[in-house]
């Protein structure tokens, strides 16, 4: 039965941990953070006069470099004068040049957010007019590529590695302490201190491209390194690196001074100091993901912080002591099986992590979301569904757990005592029977073994003859060793062979596969903008462009149209100003100037309207001339808002005239 399981459990853990990376890898870049929630001038905006700076709100405070804040021309040079600074709470500026000439400029920045996350994005506006741009705004982001990749991975295996070693570790201690001398427990607790200790290290050599260039060749860039390491994200990796180093020590008395103690008050001591120890150095780690993260910053940082510490505690204790268990079930020695009270012991501490998980998983759903619409309208609440799922999928399998433990407590004492029975009676016999195992493997007969061997067997004084015993000695212990190999194997077989055991295995198994898929999607979760704040970000940006809807409806529409009429003279620029641009009566001038700027006096200008969406217009107007390069007109009827298509027609002389458009929204 052993030999069929074993390919099974080993397919099955591949296959979940295939399902795990490919949710991470399908999961895209991590979303910022921190959004921005205004800008000045604001996204597509057309400004008449160039603007002396650029302005960015942010929805929490951010981390700037020098090149944050960068304002590219259409040809795609810099613009700006100076590094960006604060300029008060969470708004950001960056100077430019002055009299920048018409056109689309783009607005590109890329800072850290203050719980750690690299926010990257751009947007353009216009001075004048709109003009064609070289400017690429797509693939801004800086963690989309392989260094991206590699950080998300990074991460999964630190939480993976925390949970297992601090896990495994409580598991040993509150659960099962013979486990601490079973060398697949201590080898699966060590495993986790040696995943957290590396994922640690290459964590913080990736932190300075992944908020950076996003280039591989800047991993092993020292500058950024200690650049990294003047940062909270920092300080809370080194601060982590530091504590692993007090986890190794645990770990070592754990495996080896406790479980060497025999006396019982000693060992009962010495439990009490390590549970001690445990605690603070697993409540020391998890804090540097808590002051480092989404619980540093927001709505009551101060009790969100303790709050997600308890939380990463608890997801240890109970999944972390689900992988012991698991691996004390499938590759525990046959002369010490993890019984059915430890079982039991740990259902309970799952219970309690279950609770603690309930209690603290809702504050922080209150806390990132902040309404119901969230679960369903952002991605962070649709991931923390996916996760509340997964895990009433893994309580209800616990439960099934619980229901073979039960059934294992009738049948592990009958095990129980009939190998301690076996055992009493080998050892009584232990003396006699290694003496007859080493006559039979020498070919001597069992009666002839008490040391009477014949006056021809005894060793002649002044003779030199080769001691028999060591060689006996060697076979004895050889042949002693298969014995307890067979014996071994036996035992395990009948262990084995125990339905509720193979019950018990199967489930808990289902819970670890259940697990590993729920600790990728919480690890997107972490890396995923909180609901609270997207939806904060689409509120002011809905402000924002009803705001600027109302400025259009209150104020002029203008725009700007470059022409040449192909004759002498024949070019310029011609600005329609209608006001307020909205379903009525509006005012309307035109303006019409040279190259240089001065106005151009040209014999007649006309305009059209036309909606070609509802098939509406031409509809003609002809303004009246008031000035040099200035005509007019009131009362231009505008019957339906829509994207309206404005015509100008300019004649500069007899025979030289042209029709250039322009879409607007009017209305």
């Amino acid at each position: 039965m052993t030999q069929t399981i074993a390919p099974r459990v080993r397919t099955l853990v591949l296959l979940l941990l295939a399902a795990a990376c490919a949710l991470l890898a399908g999961a895209g870049p991590a979303s910022a953070h921190a959004a921005v929630t205004g800008s000045d001038p604001g996204q597509g905006a057309v400004v008449d006069k160039a603007p002396a700076r650029i302005t960015l709100t942010f929805s929490e405070q951010v981390a700037l470099s020098d090149d944050s804040l960068r304002v590219l021309d259409p040809e795609g040079k810099r613009v700006d004068t100076a590094k960006p600074a604060n300029v008060s709470g969470t708004t950001y500026a960056v100077p430019l040049h002055s009299g920048l000439p018409d056109g689309t400029y783009t607005v590109a920045y890329q800072v850290v957010s203050a719980d750690s996350h690299p926010v990257a994005g751009a947007y353009t506006f216009s001075i004048g007019a709109p003009s064609k741009t070289s400017v690429s705004v797509s693939g801004q982001s800086t963690d989309d590529g392989v260094v991206g990749w590699l950080y998300g991975f990074g991460r999964y295996v630190s939480y993976a590695g925390f949970i297992v070693m601090a896990g495994g570790a409580a598991f040993v201690l509150a659960c099962w302490r013979r486990g601490s001398g079973v060398r697949p427990v201590q080898r699966f607790v060590v495993s986790g201190w040696v995943a957290l200790t590396a994922s640690t290290l290459a964590l913080l050599l990736l932190r300075g491209s992944f908020t950076g260039s996003g280039k591989v060749a800047d991993i092993f860039d020292l500058s950024l390194l200690g650049q990294v390491l003047q940062t909270k994200s920092g300080a809370a990796l080194v601060s982590r690196l530091l504590l692993l180093a007090a986890a190794a020590l645990f770990i070592a008395v754990l495996f080896g001074a406790y479980d060497k103690r025999e006396d019982a008050e000693e060992k009962r001591d010495l439990t009490f100091g390590l549970s001690i120890g445990g605690v603070v150095v697993a409540a020391g780690l998890a804090a540097s993901w808590a002051m480092s993260e989404h619980a540093s910053v927001g709505l009551q940082a101060g009790i969100a912080m303790p709050v997600d510490v308890l939380h990463l505690l608890a997801v240890a204790a109970w999944l972390g002591g689900l992988g012991a268990l698991l691996v004390a079930l499938y590759r525990a020695p046959a002369d010490t099986p993890v019984d059915a009270p430890a079982v039991r012991r740990f259902s309970q501490v799952a219970f309690g992590s279950v609770l603690a998980l309930i209690a603290t998983g809702t504050y922080q759903s209150w806390r990132q979301l902040g309404s119901w619409s969230a679960f369903t309208d952002t991605r962070y609440g649709q991931l923390l569904l996916a996760k509340i799922a997964l895990v009433v999928v893994l309580v209800g399998v616990a439960w099934i757990s619980r229901r073979w433990t039960g059934r294992l407590a009738e049948t592990v004492p009958v095990e129980a005592s009939a190998v301690r029975e076996k055992e009493r009676v080998g050892a009584g016999a232990d003396g006699a029977g290694e003496a007859e195992t080493a006559a039979v493997g020498n070919g001597v007969d069992p009666a002839e073994s008490d040391g009477d061997r014949g006056p021809d067997t005894d060793e002649q004084p002044g003779t030199e003859s080769a001691d028999p015993q060591p060689a006996d000695s060697e076979r004895a212990a050889q042949l002693a060793r298969q014995q307890a190999a067979r014996d071994a194997a036996q035992q395990k077989r009948m262990r084995d062979a125990d339905p509720n055991r193979f019950g018990l295995r199967r489930s808990v198994l289902t819970e670890a596969g259940i697990a590993v898929v729920l600790l990728a999607v919480t690890t997107v979760l972490t890396q995923t903008e909180p609901g609270r704040t997207e939806q904060e970000a689409k509120a002011a940006t809905a402000a924002s462009a009803s705001s600027s809807a109302d400025e259009g409806a209150s104020g002029a529409l203008t725009l700007n149209m470059p022409f040449d009429t192909g004759g002498e003279d024949g070019k310029g620029i011609v600005t329609i100003d209608v006001d307020p641009a909205r379903v009525g009566g509006n005012e309307m001038h035109v303006y019409v100037e040279r190259p240089n700027g001065r106005a151009f006096d040209i014999p007649e200008v006309k305009v059209e309207f036309t909606l070609k969406a509802k098939d509406i217009g031409p509809l003609p107007v002809v303004p009246d001339h008031i000035a040099t390069g200035h005509w007019s007109a009131s009362g231009v009827q505008i019957p339906m808002a829509g994207d309206w298509q404005v015509d100008v027609t300019v004649r500069t002389s007899d025979i030289d005239e042209v029709t250039v458009s322009k879409n607007a929204q009017i209305g």
